[in-house]
């Protein structure tokens, strides 16, 4: 889930996953190597801990400094270009890691990520108390820290201004009264935009008198607009506060609204932007330790610390995301804005690894051809 200049840079980190551009195809050679996050030097005795994540991996300095006191630690944050391209160079790397912990796998790359056979086991203690929904490797090399949706927003003042109810569900946004008002990224580039693609296949199925490519056809029909990535999409192409375009549909996140209150700095006491009922595809993001490094104790106390109560209370304002530990307290702007579908689409892990390639193929011959 969640994924900035201001409300830009922000909402486009929303998840991780959140903002993040679907991954290319795994390179054949290896690119030079993202440099470290400067930080000032370690205290005298220190070990030093590498973490690697996607661009939108974000932590409060007060949160990160207290794991560093607590272990006698400096971690340095490897910020290696969206989910992705940070996939890539960690598998590009494998057997001589570039970092000790990755953070930012999400389920739309799951099965890949294991295949790549870069991580190691972590039976973490906390994984007991969290909800199987997200536990999505048996084997425990990625565990779950957070999760969030992928859903349809929409302008609540241009909806009031030309007496529109809300659209409900998926099959709404073909309707006629919505004919040139949705704008969606592509799903061939865009983490958000492979994310709805997913839902619509999780909703209407491959096969039977009415596909998910149906569908779709449904939806250019009904003048759809297509645009690259989320930025694009929410800044330029939506009618909302943070955009001033024609279209007041767009995929963005559950989130959305409580990051456009935040990043007001205090202009919005309420959310310009509701969140549709239905079509929301859930996404969960993973943390994992990198297989052979040479700090295995300190990667696991970094694991433990993230699904600590302390880090999983800070994500929600950091990347607009859920802690996936129960119990753990959200921020007054969440529990007021940020919508929690009560039927997300899934799609297995296994079945999007099997068929990505194929489905980003047959979306785009029949949506941008």
């Amino acid at each position: 889930m969640y994924r900035r200049i201001l409300a830009a840079l922000a909402l486009a980190g929303l998840l991780a996953a959140c903002g993040s551009q679907a991954a290319a195809p795994l390179p054949t050679a290896a690119p030079a190597a993202p440099q470290p996050t400067a930080a000032p030097a370690a205290p005298a005795g220190a070990r030093t801990l590498t973490l690697m994540a996607h661009d939108s991996f974000s932590v409060s300095e007060d949160v990160l400094k207290a794991f560093e006191q607590q272990n006698n630690v400096k971690v340095e944050v490897l910020k290696s270009g969206d989910a992705g391209q940070a996939l890539n160079k960690a598998t590009l790397s494998a057997g001589s890691p570039l970092a000790d912990v990755f953070f930012g796998v999400d389920n739309t790359f799951l099965t890949r990520a294991l295949k790549a056979g870069i991580f190691e086991p972590y039976n973490a203690a906390a994984l007991a108390s969290i909800p199987a929904e997200y536990k999505l490797d048996p084997s425990n090399s990625l565990v779950p820290i957070d999760y969030g949706y992928v859903s349809v927003n929409y302008d609540k003042a241009y909806l009031a201004q030309n007496k529109l109810a809300p659209p409900a569900t998926l099959e709404d946004l073909a309707k006629p009264e919505w004919k040139g008002k949705l704008v969606v990224e592509n799903a061939a580039t865009s983490s958000p935009g492979l994310a709805f693609m997913l839902a619509t296949i999780g909703h209407f199925g491959a096969s039977g008198s009415y596909t998910w490519l149906d569908y779709w056809k449904a939806l250019r029909a009904n003048d759809v607009l297509v645009v690259d990535g989320w930025s694009d999409a929410y800044n330029t192409q939506f009618s909302g506060s943070s955009g001033k375009g024609p279209r007041p549909l767009v995929v963005s996140y559950a989130s959305s609204p409580p990051a456009e209150v935040f990043f007001s700095e205090g202009k919005l006491t309420d959310a310009p932007t509701g969140v549709m009922a239905g079509g929301s595809f859930l996404q969960v993001e993973f943390a994992g330790i990198l297989k052979g490094t040479k700090n295995r104790d300190l990667a696991e106390k970094l694991i433990d610390f993230m699904l600590g109560k302390r880090f999983q209370e800070d994500m929600p304002l950091q990347m607009f995301v859920y802690p996936v530990v129960p119990g753990s307290a959200l921020p007054d702007l969440f529990t007021k804005f940020a919508a929690v579908p009560a039927e997300p689409v899934r799609v297995a892990p296994e079945q999007i690894d099997q068929n990505r390639e194929q489905w980003v193929d047959a979306w785009t011959k029949t949506v941008l051809r």
